[in-house]
């Protein structure tokens, strides 16, 4: 506890960080400001009934940073930003020309977030026509004339870009990952209300299943810090070795291996696959066709986020995406030849191609687990909802992982410039 405060107390009082948190704010608040900026025309009590009634939008409006449900002129969120973003990533596996651009460095990254965002554009517009024909049909919204309709569609596709620009200016002059952050302030900024429902619902029957419901909540919170921090340590030793007229001692070092590679990016890539067949069964339930109609009640019903159906496929979607995007970000070859040039070997291992098959072998087995409790995190709010009883659950597993990651990577990140200001004042 006293070390936590000391480090609180560095931080406060180290003005380039200082300045950065100050900043992070102000963009946060001027975020949240535009989150209650609701689009003309919107009935907001009907839409809030609505959500009451489709845990399907609830859970796109986690991902939208909370907007969503106060149907702000960012209501459509980082959505499309993240869709286009998964689009690239696929198209980088396929494409060579676009897998040399992503290992140019810095001006690499830099032309592939431009696709990035050009990509964005047909996206947002897309969803946003989407979003027009789900909520008329709701009653939600009048019908437009072709002004208003293109208006509609202009300012939700600004909104999502203004949206991108704060999470852009937080990541170079705030602290943290600003995408990340503007969706953990959307979480929390969503649990008063969350728990202003949880505890209006509770009874002298559902009492204890509330109390019960706490507790996995801490154990959760525990399980899911203890994951992310949790390392597999791979020894790497280096001989002695001569360059020019130099001489280096040998020395041992570790190659730290993650238990969860990923992060939260796989169930972000599954929530965007998974919530399709109900996106696609809400527009058809509403053609005058009867078979038409019949496969959107279909695709509806049997996708409901409560459903079994929906919840095996969330949790096979995210066990295959984290060894998907654990495989793209992490390369047991490249990792094996930087060993060997650098003089470099694992104990009991041959270098090379022995080296890069012991480190895939690790590797599997702990993404295994990884993929395993991000995949139970996700399904966790549908088991204990089914279980207790308790159906208007505040935060669920996603929004936990997702509030957890951000605040541990933030804490992170600032004790990094902390320590790379005390090798500043030794001249390093």
């Amino acid at each position: 506890m006293k070390e936590l405060k000391q480090k609180l107390f560095s931080v406060l009082h180290d003005k380039v960080i200082r300045r950065k948190l100050i900043f992070t704010f102000f963009i946060l608040f001027v975020f949240r400001v535009f989150a209650f900026l609701p689009v003309p025309a919107v009935d907001l009590a009907r839409l809030r009934t609505l959500f009451d009634q489709n845990q399907f939008l609830s859970l796109l409006d986690i991902f939208s940073g909370g907007t969503l449900i106060n149907f702000s002129v960012m209501a459509l969120g980082l959505g499309p930003y993240i869709n286009a973003s998964i689009i690239i990533q696929l198209l980088t596996v396929v494409f060579p020309k676009l897998e040399e651009l992503a290992k140019e460095g810095e001006s690499g990254r830099a032309k592939i977030n431009q696709y990035t965002r050009f990509l964005t554009v047909p996206i947002t517009a897309v969803q946003s026509i989407g979003m027009y024909v789900l909520l008329q049909n709701q009653k939600v919204i009048p019908a437009l004339n072709f002004i208003e309709f293109i208006s509609f569609i202009v300012t939700l596709t600004a909104g999502t870009f203004i949206l991108m620009w704060f999470g852009e200016l937080i990541s170079e002059y705030g602290l943290g990952n600003g995408i990340s952050i503007i969706i953990f302030s959307g979480i929390v900024a969503r649990i008063p209300v969350g728990l202003t429902k949880l505890v209006v619902t509770i009874n002298q029957d559902t009492v204890v299943n509330f109390l019960i419901l706490m507790v996995l909540a801490l154990i959760v919170v525990y399980a899911v810090v203890f994951v992310n921090e949790s390392v597999r340590r791979v020894p790497i030793f280096y001989a002695k070795r001569v360059r020019g007229n130099k001489m280096y001692q040998g020395a041992t070092n570790y190659l730290p291996l993650k238990l969860n590679q990923a992060g939260v990016i796989p169930i972000i890539f599954a929530v965007s696959f998974v919530l399709f067949p109900q996106l696609i069964g809400n527009f058809l339930i509403y053609v005058k066709n009867p078979l038409i109609s019949g496969i959107g009640t279909f695709l509806v019903s049997t996708f409901k986020s409560t459903g079994i159906a929906y919840n095996v496929i969330y949790f096979l979607l995210i066990f295959a995406f984290t060894f998907f995007y654990t495989i793209i970000v992490f390369s047991p070859q490249k990792i094996s030849d930087d060993i060997q040039k650098n003089g470099g070997f694992i104990p009991g291992i041959r270098p090379g191609i022995g080296t890069k098959q012991y480190l895939e072998k690790i590797l599997y087995r702990i993404t295994t687990v990884g993929a395993l409790f991000l995949g139970i995190i996700a399904i966790l709010p549908s088991i204990l909802s089914a279980a207790t009883g308790i159906v208007s659950i505040a935060v669920g597993g996603t929004g936990i992982l997702i509030v957890v990651s951000v605040v541990l990577e933030t804490f992170k990140t600032m004790e990094a410039q902390l320590i790379s200001k005390s090798y500043d004042k030794f001249g390093y």
